[in-house]
């Protein structure tokens, strides 16, 4: 699948809403990954899906079924929207509204729990890059321990040892050994 722009994810998003609105089944959505980064830090031009956790409806088949209306609509892949981030969020913490719409609502967990998510993980270039743009988003208000136990709550087990050292040479690369 081609990747999605701001402006393309923003279309399906406002179409997915509208199918929620006329079935009566708004749609709530905490958007992790790429689509954060697109949508709320202006950090990349476009992702190649929409990690969610779909909050409403509870039953998240209604979700899929109307994202794959989309996806028909669009000439994309059923998996556009999907939850395959879902192993890498320890809970889920509430930040900001990043896109609002008829039928449907998107919010971002909080910085830390994204860094945590990115750390966790720590795949690639783009995990490094993003976790770079949210470490700078917050690490001007701290210093690198407070920070950290921030972050420290949202690791996922078994990645936690990986995540630190991650967590320290990005310190180090962003902000020196401060």
């Amino acid at each position: 699948m081609a990747l999605l722009t701001r402006e393309e994810i923003i279309e399906a998003l406002e179409r997915l809403g509208e199918l929620a609105h006329a079935q009566g089944q708004p749609i709530e959505l905490v958007a992790v990954g790429g689509a954060v980064m697109v949508l709320a830090y202006n950090a990349r031009q476009a992702t190649h899906d929409i990690d969610v956790a779909i909050l409403s409806p509870r039953e998240a088949r209604i979700v899929r079924d109307l994202a794959k209306k989309v996806a028909a609509e669009r000439g994309w892949a059923d998996d556009w929207l999907n939850d395959g981030a879902k192993g890498y969020l320890v809970g889920i913490s509430t930040g900001a509204v990043i896109f609002s719409a008829t039928g449907i609502e998107v919010r971002a967990p909080t910085v830390e729990q994204l860094l945590a998510m990115k750390l966790s993980a720590w795949r690639d270039d783009v995990d490094i890059s993003d976790a770079r743009r949210l470490l700078q988003e917050i690490g001007s208000q701290s210093n690198r321990d407070q920070i950290w136990k921030r972050v420290e709550p949202y690791l996922v087990p078994g990645d936690q040892l990986k995540a630190q050292y991650a967590f320290q040479d990005l310190w180090d690369t962003v902000y020196g050994n401060a």
